[in-house]
């Protein structure tokens, strides 16, 4: 049946540790229903994994899951989804995904294969190579306690360059659950890394020449890529560039589009200029400079290059060499990364907490090569977060005992030593001490281990923390009541950007609101930042356009980060994208034509389907009570400005409530307990999922 389509491999993979027994499996037939990615991890956790399994038992599926548009020439493909059981829930594990780019996704596909299913323990060190179709289970024992840029480089030169590999550092290795999977040196997924280890998993490589096939004419396909690049901004889909030029009607100084005319990659051989050509399709990549973004400007003349994933080119990781660095601090001098990885090692040191000068850009290196060699999570800067006020409020000396807390170097810390990072980090990754243990089990377990009060916790707006163990993920600092709502749905962050994406495209508001009104049926869909507006449906049904949108990006393997293309560049357009485009790619690359609403359909299945997962998780109907909460400190003002008055990020308590109902409304969901009913379920395909629920009495009233 598979064959009948473009688009996916066709096969999944399945390896049983345990057994060593590898199986395959049909994708079109079995998976159709969620596409891909995260969709086929729902869908095998639903069906295979029960309710009481913990983490890092045997029992516990790893699924590492990519869609039909991944490894095509499509913009922005190279997402694989990792779903799975996920560690750092608090208070009890629930499901979750990490997402890594790279060029896992393409390898994996060209492997032969749509997505991998790990399943049982083995007894020993195993990596797992996938290649033309096949599989092998091979001895591990010589990569065990080695970290993550050996462990890729030992794998790469054993089975050629021509592959992509996914391994665990001595976080992985130790089940700590603040632990990641990196591929490319510097492409993780938060989370998953215990999950590799508690399964004595240290890698997967993936490497072929199998072709994938695209349904569509030719120059229909590729007509319909053209108008997908033309839409690219820069990172995080921000449409005008940062600095005014003559080329460009507006310009936003927040916008991520920093490639201004002059500027150099002063570190690549030889050195790069920018043009004064910033709306080129073969120079897209000029526009993003994270570490410039992130690290300061001067960062300019360190940079190489754009780095990025398959068939991308918007190259987000920037690559950035610094002999000076290497050589004080005894490390490789080239180091890549974006966003909060590129300030994961200055984000410890107060101090350096906004230094864009040297000693912030020294902390941060170090951080970077650390972190991503032992395989350690920031859970998006949480892990920092927390180390800074258990610090500074003396927790760690009230509960480290007094020679442990004597044994850590804190006079570096206060300082803004570097140095600090390699005494703290692999105490993290090594369980080592009370310190190592608390700090890699996520903020909730650490919570609890120290008994420190959660809601006290969520009370401060500097920590950032939301709910269940993880941080705000673009809240109401970015988009008021849509972000907040979004932020109330998942386990872990959101990891939604659909709807900062078009708030903080760099476009006036005015421009905004035609587009929201195009899009969403009102102008008021939308508020500036800041300038906050009571609640509306039209806002909530933005909401779940943004959750969609964002499920549909991890199960047809296009990145959520870049997208959705709902605003461009493009002023004869009046800057709006094109909202059919992920339908039109999908029904090109595989034959199978959806519209845009059929499309979004089967991204609301997916959506509900990890609703489900939830509910049998917790064991719990009542999601508007137990699950769908908001920190107090959303609802406060440094200068006790009231919500809705301008220039206040301040929510209104009643007023979340009523976006609530609005959301659960929208979605076709219980009020009272904001969980499907049985006929969401029915309606989505989902009746199987409601006949199980209600057999443990989970569905509303």
């Amino acid at each position: 049946m598979a064959n009948q389509y473009g688009g996916w491999a066709g096969k999944v993979l399945r390896v049983n540790l345990s057994t060593r027994k590898i199986t395959l499996e049909d994708t079109v037939e079995r998976y159709l229903d969620v596409l891909g990615g995260t969709g086929i991890g729902y869908k095998v956790l639903w069906e295979e994994v029960p309710a009481h399994v913990q983490p890092f038992d045997a029992e516990n599926k790893l699924i590492f899951g990519v869609g039909p548009l991944a490894g095509t020439g499509v913009p922005c493909n190279g997402r694989t989804a990792v779903t799975t059981i996920f560690p750092t829930v608090s208070p009890m594990p629930l499901v979750g995904s990490g997402h890594m780019g790279g060029q896992f996704a393409a390898r994996m596909k060209y492997a032969g294969f749509d997505a991998i299913i790990v399943e049982g323990k083995s007894d020993k060190p195993v990596w797992l190579h996938v290649h033309d179709g096949i599989a092998e289970i091979k001895d591990a024992s010589h990569l065990w306690g080695q970290g993550i840029v050996r462990t890729e480089s030992t794998i790469s030169q054993e089975i050629g360059q021509e592959s992509a590999v996914a391994s665990i550092g001595q976080a992985g290795e130790n089940q700590v659950p603040m632990a990641v999977v990196i591929t490319g040196r510097s492409h993780s997924a938060g989370g998953i890394g215990g999950i590799m280890g508690s399964k004595m998993l240290k890698a997967i490589a993936v490497q072929g020449k199998m072709p994938v096939r695209i349904a569509a004419d030719k120059q229909k396909w590729e007509n319909l890529i053209n108008l997908h690049r033309s839409l690219l901004g820069a990172n995080n889909q921000h449409v005008v560039p940062s600095f005014p030029h003559p080329k460009s009607e507006y310009f936003n100084p927040g916008s991520r589009w920093v490639g201004a005319p002059g500027k150099r990659w002063g570190a690549a051989t030889p050195a790069v200029t920018l043009t004064d050509d910033i709306y080129s399709l073969n120079r897209i990549s000029f526009r993003t400079n994270n570490a410039a973004y992130f690290l300061g400007d001067e960062t300019w003349k360190y940079t190489v290059r754009g780095n990025g994933c398959h068939s991308c080119p918007i190259r987000c990781h920037t690559v950035i060499k610094d002999p000076g660095i290497a050589a004080k601090y005894g490390i490789q001098e080239l180091a890549q990364n974006t966003c909060v990885g590129l300030i994961y090692g200055r984000s410890f040191f107060p101090s350096l907490a906004k230094d864009r000068g040297t000693p912030g850009r020294e902390a941060s290196f170090v951080g970077m090569h650390l972190a991503d060699d032992l395989g350690i999570w920031c859970n998006y800067g949480q892990l920092q977060r927390d180390f800074v006020r258990l610090h500074k409020e003396g927790i760690f000396k009230q509960k480290l005992g007094a020679e442990e807390y004597a044994s850590i170097p804190w006079k570096k810390c206060d300082d803004g030593d570097p140095t600090f990072l390699f005494d703290i980090l692999p105490r993290i990754a090594n369980k080592q001490g009370e310190f190592g243990e608390v700090l890699g089990l996520g903020t909730g377990p650490m919570l609890k281990r120290w008994n420190l009060d959660e809601e006290k916790w969520g009370a401060d707006k500097d920590t950032a923390y939301w709910k269940m163990g993880h941080p705000k993920h673009h809240a109401n600092e970015d988009d008021g009541q849509c972000g907040v709502v979004i932020n109330t749905q998942y386990n872990r962050d959101a990891q939604c950007h659909s709807h900062c994406n078009f708030v903080r495209s760099g476009l006036p508001i005015h421009e905004q609101k035609k587009l929201a009104e195009k899009n969403w049926g009102s102008a008021d869909a939308v508020d500036a930042v800041g300038e906050y507006t009571p609640t509306n449906i039209y806002k909530m049904r933005r909401a779940k356009w943004a959750i969609i949108r964002k499920e549909l990006h991890d199960s047809l393997s296009i990145c959520n980060w870049m997208g959705p293309w709902i605003a461009s560049p493009l002023k004869e357009r009046g800057y709006a994208g094109d909202d059919t485009l992920e339908s039109q790619l999908f029904s090109l690359a595989t034959g199978h034509t959806l519209s845009r609403d059929e499309l979004d359909k089967v991204g609301e299945r997916i959506f509900t389907l990890h609703r489900a997962l939830t509910i049998r998780g917790m064991n719990q109907v009542n999601m508007r009570k137990e699950h769908d909460q908001s920190p107090e400190w959303i609802f406060k003002d440094a200068k006790d400005k009231p919500a809705f008055s301008k220039g206040t990020i301040r929510m209104d308590k009643a007023d979340i409530e009523k976006s609530l109902d609005l959301f659960y409304e929208v979605m076709g969901w219980d009020k009272t307990t904001g969980a499907p009913t049985a006929q969401a379920y029915k309606q989505l395909g989902l009746g199987y999922v409601a006949d199980e629920l209600a057999k443990g009495g989970l569905l509303p009233k």
